[in-house]
């Protein structure tokens, strides 16, 4: 197929959203993906989006849900790549699988983009609704020295204030900085 899109069972696509999409690709030849929105089954928008058309980059692509993205099958296969199977549903590490994909494409000289595009219908809970657990945070904590590598302990102090309330307070703090868990 010349474009992927991915869902379950429980996700409804709209064919409106999913067209605006693809003609974006058709005029847009360069971009590898594009990362649109979604509503839960009240029609809510299932999180805080741009209004507008942006560049994804690593630092404002980490909340992408798969149901999400529209992939150029061939460019990503021609930049090698994959979904990394250390993270996402199944395993210990279940987030994070779409980040790393985008950030991968992008290291790898891809481009991605957001629109303000509504594609799917998913229910209110998901894997990301078990923030702060124990397990949450090493997922995440891994998540981010995947893509950030070195920097990663710099990264995740930052995430960490700009979402302290989240994190219930400081017990945590040295463990999801350190990723010592």
């Amino acid at each position: 197929t010349r474009y992927l899109l991915f869902g379950d069972d429980e996700i409804v696509f709209l064919s409106d959203g999913i067209k605006s999409a693809i003609s974006y690709l058709e005029s847009n030849p360069k971009c590898d993906l594009v990362l649109a929105q979604a509503v839960d089954t009240k029609g809510v928008l299932r999180k805080i989006y741009p209004k507008k058309e942006v560049k994804l980059t690593k630092f404002n692509s980490a909340k992408a849900a798969t149901y999400e993205m529209i992939v150029r099958v061939e460019s990503v296969r021609n930049k090698g790549v994959a979904f990394d199977e250390n993270f996402g549903a199944g395993v210990e590490n279940y987030l994070g699988d779409e980040y790393i994909f985008i950030t991968d494409l992008l290291k790898k000289g891809g481009k991605a983009t957001f629109l303000p595009l509504t594609i799917a219908i998913h229910p209110e809970e998901s894997s990301g609704s078990r923030w702060g657990t124990e397990s949450d945070l090493r997922a995440r904590a891994m998540v981010f020295q995947r893509v950030f590598g070195v920097t990663a302990p710099l990264i995740r102090t930052a995430f960490y204030f700009k979402n302290f309330q989240k994190f219930a307070g400081t017990k945590n703090l040295y463990k999801f900085i350190f990723g010592k868990f």
